[in-house]
């Protein structure tokens, strides 16, 4: 077996296994093996981090390239430290070892020895050790994903890289094997920026490409001194880490206060804007939020119907102004005047200062009532009615139960010729009776399901008057990007007539506060949607 040419394949799954030295170790065994053999190395593959159950060997480029010399008689033995280093699947591994045999190469691992199919034992047991490394690595896959998930749940770090936002130090606790370990903890200058970008996103319309300039403008970079990318500031926005929430594949943990920098109502409202520009011709976000003006793309044309474009004045040619002048105007009045009979355009500041003011009386009345006593009004009676709905169904459930029973004993009765009922007519009852109660059962289940509705509308309207609380905070000293954001939650469409009669669908089930609208001067009209 001397002067035997060895082609040597090196494999460790994870990187964390390359910096424990494994494969050195591999290449020092097979290199001493192969020197008492008396067998000449001529080539060594070094698989790093290449897990040899989940990625196949035709996607595997040292094998592939193994595969294409031994076709061309390079080499006459592959040398591994294990077999299971040549792969763990178990539908496809013993094939690729019986490939190489047929193609005149010899299979040697220096604890197994050579791998023979020299009978059906042969293949069989080659078999078998594949069927077992595979089973090997769904266990440990298992076991991993169960001991990460524990970890998440206790709030501690699962390792990997560390969020934007967040570092890692000792701070004494040890592990089952006495050694000192990581914690995780809010990195706080890191924070600030994060903070920054979920409320500009969320609260001023800032897209991933335009937060990308700002921050790039006010010299903020990222751990590796260099401009966040827009990948990176959407992967930040979607991060659940930042409300506190550790995670491991499909586990998550509790919300952790002391991990916790975006509050999760902020956190969620981001996914939702993100989801909504997903959509075309959603109203629910602005795609552009840059506009000066604070209603842009919501006012329309109240004669024609015609969506209203913002335009710009700067006076003629002739007669320049220092001061450019936006308005709203309706082009289907310039093009075709004879179908609209309204005005062509509409001033900017006026409108939108209207509709501000509007929106400034509706925030101090929301301020003025109470969460209580808005879910009360809008659902207390409702919930006491289907309650009571619910209520008297159980009951006459009950009754025809008890119907049914005294029947049945009455047939008893009949049987042993101790009752004066006549069979055919408790039949004829027992069927009647089993038919009211699949009907009561099925109004059962539908009282049940209305009445959870009314929970989950009770929970929304809550999360609504939260959500509008909040937007009253931050209205006053908003800039326009900011009012524009606010106004595209609550409004779905403004219709302006002419000399400024306006018309508001609000996106608002606050029945009680349509009162807020009425005016003197009989000029405006909001209509809060129920």
């Amino acid at each position: 077996m001397e002067n035997q040419k060895v082609y040597c394949l090196y494999r460790v799954s994870t990187l964390g296994q390359v910096e424990k030295d494994d494969i050195p170790m591999q290449k020092q065994c097979c290199r001493e093996f192969a020197e008492r053999q008396g067998w000449t190395i001529l080539k060594e593959f070094s698989e790093k981090g290449v897990s040899g159950f989940k990625k196949s060997a035709k996607d595997r480029d040292a094998i592939q390239e193994i595969q294409r010399d031994a076709a061309e008689g390079k080499f006459d033995i592959l040398l591994v430290y294990m077999f299971d280093r040549l792969g763990r699947r178990d539908d496809e591994t013993p094939f690729v070892v019986e490939w190489f045999v047929r193609n005149g190469v010899r299979v040697w691992s220096t604890v197994e020895g050579e791998q023979r199919f020299d009978s059906h034992v042969d293949k069989l047991m080659n078999y078998i050790r594949y069927w077992q490394a595979s089973g090997e690595s769904i266990k440990t896959s298992i076991r991993t994903k169960t001991r990460l998930g524990q970890i998440v749940q206790e709030g501690r770090f699962r390792g990997g890289i560390v969020p934007y936002d967040y570092r890692i130090e000792k701070q004494g606790r040890v592990n089952k094997r006495n050694h000192e370990v990581y914690e995780i903890l809010i990195n706080e200058e890191e924070a600030a920026v994060v903070k920054t970008i979920f409320q500009k996103y969320v609260y001023e319309g800032y897209g991933a490409q335009r937060l990308n300039r700002w921050l790039y403008a006010q010299g903020i970079r990222n751990r590796k001194g260099t401009n966040f990318t827009n990948s990176t500031i959407i992967n930040m926005l979607k991060n659940i880490t930042y409300v506190g929430i550790l995670k491991s594949g499909e586990t998550k943990s509790e919300v952790f206060p002391e991990l916790q920098i975006i509050p999760v109502e902020l956190w969620e409202r981001a996914q939702e804007i993100m989801e909504a520009r997903t959509k075309p011709h959603n109203s629910e976000v602005p795609f552009n939020s840059k506009s000066r003006a604070m209603l842009s793309g919501l006012v329309y044309c109240g004669h024609c119907g015609s969506k209203l474009v913002l335009t710009t004045s700067g006076g003629s040619r002739y007669k320049p102004t220092k001061e450019t002048r936006l308005r709203y105007t309706c082009h289907n009045k310039i093009r075709h005047p004879q179908d609209c009979d309204g005005q062509t355009g509409y001033s900017q500041e006026k409108l939108d200062g209207i509709v501000e003011t509007l929106l400034r009386a509706l925030f101090s009345n929301i301020k003025s009532v109470s969460e209580k006593e808005l879910v009360s009004t809008q659902l207390e009676q409702k919930t006491a009615e289907q309650r009571g709905t619910l209520s008297l169904l159980k009951t006459q459930k009950v009754q025809k139960e008890k119907e049914l029973d005294s029947y049945k004993s009455e047939v008893y009765k009949a049987i042993r010729g101790e009752s004066s009922w006549d069979s055919g007519l408790l039949n004829e009852l027992i069927g009647d009776t089993r038919t009211n109660l699949t009907e009561l059962e099925a109004e059962i289940t539908s009282a049940e399901q209305a009445l959870a509705d009314t929970d989950r509308a009770a929970a929304e309207l809550r999360a609504q008057y939260d959500r509008v609380l909040t937007w009253a905070e931050l209205f006053d000293n908003s800039t326009t990007e900011g009012k524009k954001m606010i106004a595209y939650q609550l409004i779905r469409q403004v219709r302006v007539y002419r000399n400024f009669r306006i018309e508001i669908d609000l996106k608002m089930d606050f029945e009680q506060f349509k009162e807020l609208w009425h005016r003197d001067d009989k000029k405006i009209l909001v209509n809060v949607s129920k």
